[in-house]
């Protein structure tokens, strides 16, 4: 004869949904943020060396200088070739030039293997 069962032992499954919230909560931190948080100590930088800096502009009309001379983009290839591969770039670029006037420059940096540039822009 069978026993027929008047409840449902429910503490079993309570213990696993407790895991897993716990689970779900720790990583939903993780993805919400998309970083592992971290109290970071601070350092203070002391005086580095200077290193040169040049300056590539390009206007509305897609003019480019290097410094405050007009360059084309086999000038401005030339001129890099050059230099030291460490050297910092700074491209200001007119927010209303065309995208390829900016992406020829920025072309001649990787050619060259250019790693230090920047890209200038207005808060």
């Amino acid at each position: 004869m069978m026993r027929k069962f008047d409840y449902i032992n429910v503490v079993p499954f309570i213990d696993i949904m407790l895991v897993l919230l716990a689970i779900v909560l720790t990583t939903s931190t993780f993805i919400a943020k998309g970083i592992i948080p971290l109290n970071l100590p601070q350092a203070e930088v002391k005086h580095q060396p200077q290193t040169k800096t040049l300056v590539v502009s390009i206007k509305k009309d897609g003019t480019m200088y290097l410094g405050k001379k007009t360059v084309t983009k086999e000038m401005l290839y030339e001129a890099l070739d050059n230099i030291s591969r460490k050297t910092n770039i700074t491209l200001r670029c007119d927010k209303n030039s065309k995208f390829q006037s900016f992406i020829s420059a920025m072309e001649v940096f990787q050619n060259l293997g250019f790693k230090n540039v920047s890209i200038v822009t207005k808060k």
